[in-house]
């Protein structure tokens, strides 16, 4: 017989969470869930040559220097590599070793000349993740509030900073970590349960990089985002995905049901309040809650909310200008 499960609430806040398995995550998990052991190849010591055999005048000519070799040291005292490769097919579970020279190559021993690395990764092209992530990286921060972790971002150049209501409940004060690894204090200046918005304020804005405010009444379903924040402690995390819906109906603080973004890059607990970004680097939302299918320490399923800045930026002025 089929049993209508029954409404989940968020963690300690006791009211309805909209959508169905919708929570919020005000903080990492004090014990994550420890990473799937993964499979490590080690690699063999090569074994130690042979003595060279007596040349042969009538024999082989010697292999031209460069060209791939086997079970032979590298020239002039060179470490070598060994290399195991295992072939599929007609020859599954066969294995062949080879030791290469340096500077040659499995295929046909010519000398591959490299340029050296430069130092830096090559320049973001226009419209992509990579230019959007380095455009809004600058102006992400890592919010502590107690025991609470959180994300947020510069609003302006007047010091304030956005992040979620359920991130700071509770706190007058607390403590900022920039992209640059610096730390700052903040202070509370006001927020708003219903919509989870709140603000903060630094006291210093030089320190701070503000972020580019897009508009989310232009968002499409399909269009690509980044979410950028703090997952698991573990800040400046950027991840992809598109957006899934405009105008999904959640509740947030126990009022009426509104409107959110729902986006399928991957959020989780640590990146509330922080921005869901568009290619051009704008900020169209502000990360507020996530999908699960079980308790607390569930990660990300694919489905996460976000308040629509457009809606942010109001309740943020509003909460700025004392009203």
């Amino acid at each position: 017989m089929t049993q209508t499960p029954t409404r989940p609430t968020w963690p300690g806040l006791g009211v309805p969470a909209g959508p169905d398995f919708v929570r919020r995550h005000d903080q990492e998990p004090t014990e994550p869930s420890p990473e799937p052991t993964q499979p490590v190849m080690s690699l063999a010591p090569a074994p130690a040559p042979e003595p060279p055999p007596t040349p042969d005048p009538a024999g082989p000519l010697p292999v031209p220097p460069g060209r791939v070799r086997s079970a032979r040291r590298g020239r002039r005292g060179i470490p070598t590599v060994l290399l195991t490769a295992v072939l599929a097919g007609g020859l599954a579970g066969a294995g062949t070793a080879w030791w290469l020279e340096p500077g040659a190559t499995s295929t046909g021993g010519t000398n591959i000349a490299q340029e050296p690395p430069s130092g830096r990764a090559p320049a973001a092209a226009a419209g992509t993740e990579q230019a959007a992530a380095e455009a809004i990286m600058p102006s992400v921060v890592q919010v502590r509030a107690g025991s609470a972790s959180g994300s947020g971002f510069v609003l302006d150049d007047q010091g304030h900073v956005l992040t979620n209501h359920h991130v700071i409940d509770g706190a007058s004060t607390v403590r900022l970590q920039l992209s640059t690894g610096r730390t700052v204090s903040a202070t509370v200046v006001g927020s708003n349960a219903a919509n989870d918005i709140a603000v903060l304020r630094v006291s210093d804005p030089s320190v701070l990089t503000p972020a580019r405010i897009g508009q989310s009444s232009s968002l499409a379903i399909g269009q690509p985002v980044i979410a950028v924040g703090s997952p698991l402690g573990l800040s400046g995390t950027v991840t992809s995905g598109i957006v899934s819906a405009v105008d999904r109906e959640a509740r947030l603080g126990g009022q009426a049901a509104q409107s959110v973004i729902q986006t399928d890059a991957s959020i989780n607990p640590g990146n509330s309040g922080g921005p869901l970004v568009n290619l051009d680097g704008q900020v169209v939302g502000v990360n507020t809650a996530i999908a699960t299918l079980g308790g607390r320490s569930s990660g990300s399923i694919g489905i996460g909310f976000a308040v629509p800045i457009d809606r942010a930026v109001s309740v943020a002025e509003r909460i700025i200008d004392g009203g």
